[in-house]
């Protein structure tokens, strides 16, 4: 085992980011460097069509901590943050969306509040309290919050938000689906933990555009929720003793 073990491995889906990932890894950098903790940043390129994974590649030799995957297929948001959680060496993996969106500053709060926090919280979830998307897009995540709210219980104001924490171990043990990381809050209470909220930032897209229309995520999103809803319902947990 290393003597310095990877505290944290921030994991990054990306799709046609050119543009997106070499600001997103400097702040990344700078975010995490001052808290003098062991960290990888793992993007996962999912077959972008532009040449999102060249600049990738390239900038590897400016930031050692930095280790790009490359999708052999297009399979998706949820598939990607699995790869690269799945190589990742850190107990505990940070999310962001490769957009840029999300603010790595947020990362270090976030693991304050883990460190401050109840050790059965293995998930703290990103909340976007001012979002910087277009207003059509603001009210279908509102309605799509409110409805799986009322139907998952999982008392998480914004589940689609995409930086979050938790523990690897926790994670890998989720049942895998397509679009899994819209549904982690109510997977991970399901698993018997807890997930808490925390606000922070969120910010207008720099470059590029949004791989995803309202029609799409509804669409996508009805039979999803049937399917976490019969796994809710279908879970059994127990404690278990050693004897």
């Amino acid at each position: 085992m290393s003597a310095n073990p990877i505290a944290l491995s921030v994991v990054v889906p990306a799709h046609n980011e050119r543009d997106n990932v070499g600001p997103l890894m400097g702040e990344i950098e700078a975010a995490l460097t001052p808290l003098g903790i062991a960290w990888e940043a793992i993007f996962v390129d999912d077959l972008s069509r532009d040449d999102t994974l060249s600049v990738l590649q390239g900038l590897k030799a400016s930031h050692p901590r930095l280790r790009v995957l490359s999708h052999r297929s297009q399979s998706g948001q949820s598939t990607a943050i699995r790869s690269g959680v799945k190589a990742a060496r850190g107990v505990w993996i940070a999310t962001l969306d490769g957009d840029g969106q999300n603010d790595p500053a947020d990362i270090p709060k976030l693991l304050a509040q883990r460190d401050a926090g109840d050790p059965r919280v293995k998930l703290y979830a990103g909340w976007r309290v001012d979002r910087k998307d277009s207003g059509s897009k603001r009210w279908a995540s509102k309605i799509a919050n409110a409805i799986r709210s009322r139907l998952l219980q999982d008392q998480t104001p914004d589940t689609g938000c995409g930086i979050k924490l938790f523990e690897r171990a926790v994670f890998l043990d989720l049942p895998y689906f397509d679009h899994m990381h819209r549904y982690l809050p109510a997977l991970v209470k399901r698993a018997g933990f807890e997930v808490l909220s925390v606000p922070v930032n969120h910010r207008p897209r720099g470059a590029g555009v949004s791989k995803y229309n309202n029609l799409q995520r509804a669409w996508v999103g009805l039979a999803d929720l049937r399917g976490v809803a019969w796994l809710i319902r279908r879970s059994k947990r127990t404690a278990v003793d050693e004897v």
